[in-house]
């Protein structure tokens, strides 16, 4: 049996190693054949043709004879409800079984028929991944504005720090040389010719001649 493992993560810091090398131990005891691994750091509630990864898939199983497509939890194929069901639609419209391996749960049947059963369950389980993927973004929310608010509260600055300016003494001294060219008439682009200044910076020098 040939297959193809999709392994998602949802941010860069995270780590997709895991999925991949749990399905590839589990494909090897099933005398299941690995022809690709597609791999993404993408968030799941993205449109199919926002991922590369599934659209790259989605070309491959179209191209060549592969029998199934492994995830380790449906979360991994999206937590776009609508999205992830289309992916499911077309795989089934392939003749390409889904396998979930976190509940053994395959979208075609021994006679290559969609199992209604699996696409129930499928439903009923990227509702619940949005779901909790909403609630986590609404935490998340309602935690920096509840620190905002502590923050204006207890009059603390929020944003960026201020930009950081050298004081007049450092700038005479640090520019000692430009200066001196500067008294002397010497052209802004000679002067930079000569330190290696940019223009910019000596000219803001005239102030301290």
């Amino acid at each position: 049996m040939d297959v193809v493992l999709l392994c998602r993560v949802s941010t860069a810091g995270q780590d997709y190693s895991r999925q991949v090398d749990e399905l590839s131990d589990f494909c090897s005891k099933m005398g299941w054949n690995v022809r690709r691994i597609f791999t993404a750091k993408v968030s799941g509630a993205k449109k199919i043709e926002e991922r590369s990864e599934l659209t790259e898939m989605l070309d491959y199983i179209r191209e060549n004879r592969i029998d199934r497509v492994c995830v380790l939890e449906i979360s991994r194929l999206g937590k776009n409800t609508l999205e992830a069901l289309k992916v499911i639609r077309l795989l089934n419209d392939n003749g390409v079984c889904l396998y979930i391996k976190n509940y053994n749960l395959e979208t075609l049947g021994a006679d290559g028929k969609p199992n209604p059963i699996a696409s129930m369950i499928c439903t009923i389980l990227l509702e619940v991944a949005q779901m909790e993927s909403l609630t986590i973004m609404e935490r998340m929310a309602s935690g920096r504005d509840r620190y905002i608010a502590k923050c204006r509260a207890e009059g603390i600055k929020m944003g960026r720090p201020g930009t950081y300016r050298k004081s007049d003494e450092r700038m005479r001294t640090q520019y000692t040389k430009e200066l001196g060219l500067l008294k002397k008439g010497i052209s802004l682009r000679n002067i930079s010719a000569i330190t290696g200044t940019s223009v910019g910076t000596i000219r803001k020098l005239y102030k301290y001649l």
